[in-house]
């Protein structure tokens, strides 16, 4: 697991004037996992600046990311993608998180024109505690989050002990047992 200062992102600062509020009325945190990826334009920028982005968005504070990774794209031809997952301690809702997400893809440029098509920047809610939704906007945990090491890959980087609250499976169960061609990290381990 990489912590946000070793890798240059940004991180919440406890000194903030968040910290000095009574304990009445500091918003409960709970925690979320997502995936970030891109294949179009600087990928690797836009990722650093979207989760520059995340951790500079009221409620939402950026705990921890995985390394790049450079995968295979699913679905119609296109460039391959950098992928990362990061950690999250939000104070949102998991729609107030999804809506936010869909926002910060906006503001990056995000189009959306054919399923599974090349992105400027992808945000996925893939964990949010151990709930279980099935809502028509959204389904958390994310319902393809299993059969994808792209996202299992660096997920378990982060959160490995982390249990699925469908197959109650930890994620580094998970990323074991899926198939990784086509997924690999862009930079060493740093230790």
């Amino acid at each position: 697991m990489f912590d946000m200062n070793e890798l240059g992102c940004c991180v919440h600062n406890p000194d903030s004037s968040d910290s000095f509020l009574p304990r009445s009325v500091v918003p409960t945190l709970s925690a979320a996992a997502i995936g970030l990826g891109s294949n179009l334009g600087n990928s690797q920028a836009i990722l650093a600046d979207a989760l520059t982005c995340l951790n500079n968005t009221g409620g939402i504070q950026v705990q921890a990311c995985s390394r790049l990774y450079r995968t295979v794209a699913v679905g119609p031809p296109q460039p391959d993608y950098l992928n990362q997952c990061a950690l999250l301690r939000v104070t949102l809702s998991p729609i107030e998180l999804l809506q936010m997400l869909l926002a910060i893809e906006q503001r990056f440029g995000r189009v959306r024109r054919e399923r599974w098509g090349p992105r400027l920047l992808d945000l996925d809610l893939l964990l949010y505690e151990q709930q279980q939704l099935n809502l028509p906007q959204l389904q958390v945990p994310h319902p393809r989050m299993r059969e994808r090491a792209f996202v299992l890959v660096p997920l378990a980087e982060i959160i490995p002990n982390w249990r699925d609250p469908l197959t109650r499976q930890t994620i580094a169960a998970l990323a074991q047992a899926v198939d990784q061609t086509g997924v690999e990290p862009l930079h060493p381990v740093l230790i």
